[in-house]
């Protein structure tokens, strides 16, 4: 099989600022003095095209670095269906050297490695990571869902904190330990000293009673011994509001015409289970849904499950 040409890359070229131009000169002695650098050999591309190939092309989201494959990025999908981006680092000595990894997870695992393994092993050690880290997201997902979640950013799967709002201006942040996601979190509580007196004191006082076969939530109720408010739901927004996409976390859609009759829009899709009740834009929940791999179309439908339950959700491939 022959295999795909190198990429090559031409030097490029800028106009130096005034007072820069001793500055280039100097790094341009520099960078000839130690000759060019160092080229992996034949039978390291080979390999690589080789390793890919047993991995699967069709999961390979970029490549880059020397000639395009010292860095790679697959598609991984967890047994929840969850879509993770594992990159992989080859150093010069590979495969002797073994690979650097990076992803979004709250803590990387340590990868066994040895000259006889191959790529595929990473994708394998990290697909077994990925399974023990299932509780954990469990447990957040339970709290974005019932517990009232007010972080300004969208949350992501190394995320371990969550800043929960328990009215009158008062707040909790919880860090969930990734390890050990059902035991005690850590919580500071925000707002005014006055407010929070009784909660701090029940904390205290109450934390041992954590129990970890119980629900998150139910824990933390217990302990603070305070009724936890829940997130506002699409049946509480009155008529003349809306809700948030629960994927985008926008309440309108931006104004851009390449959204066509979608442009600036709310939220128009609900879905049907009534422990979700989460709004999207069906623009947004289209896109989620064709980066699942286990989404199906039939005609112009796509079929998948919702991205907080996985109760079945559908919305059309294009609008007409």
């Amino acid at each position: 099989m022959e295999l795909p040409a190198t990429l090559s890359r031409a030097p490029a070229t800028s106009q130096a600022r005034p007072g820069e131009e001793a500055y280039t000169d100097a790094r341009q002695d520099a960078q000839e003095a130690a000759g060019p650098p160092p080229r992996r050999p034949a039978a390291f591309y080979s390999s690589v095209f080789a390793q890919i190939e047993e991995i699967g092309w069709e999961r390979v989201v970029s490549a880059k670095g020397d000639d395009g494959v010292s860095c790679l990025t697959f598609r991984v999908v967890d047994e929840k269906g969850r879509i993770h981006l594992l990159e992989i680092t080859l150093p010069m000595g590979y495969p002797a050297s073994p690979p650097s990894i990076a992803a979004e997870v709250p803590y990387l695992p340590k990868i066994q490695w040895s000259k006889s393994s191959r790529l595929k092993d990473v994708i394998c050690q990290f697909q077994e990571h990925l399974k023990m880290l299932q509780d954990f997201w469990s447990i957040m997902d339970e709290i974005d869902k019932v517990l009232w979640v007010v972080d300004a950013t969208k949350p992501t799967y190394s995320m371990s904190h969550r800043l929960l709002a328990l009215g009158d201006d008062c707040y909790i942040l919880l860090h969930v330990d990734p390890r050990k996601p059902s035991s005690l979190p850590e919580c500071r509580f925000l707002g005014a000293d006055g407010k929070l007196d009784r909660l701090i004191m029940n904390w205290r006082k109450n934390r041992k009673r954590w129990d970890t076969k119980k629900k998150f939530h139910e824990n933390l109720a217990g302990v603070l011994d305070f009724a936890l408010p829940a997130p506002p739901s699409v049946s509480s927004v009155k008529d003349d509001e809306q809700a948030d996409c629960g994927i985008c976390y926008a309440t309108h859609l931006p104004v851009d015409d390449e959204l066509g009759v979608h442009s600036g829009c709310a939220t128009d899709y609900t879905c049907e289970n009534p422990s979700c009740s989460r709004a999207f834009h069906s623009v947004c929940l289209r896109d989620w849904l064709r980066s699942i791999t286990t989404t199906r179309q039939s005609f112009d439908v796509l079929f998948g499950n919702c991205p907080y339950r996985s109760g079945p959700v559908a919305v059309k491939v294009a609008d007409r």
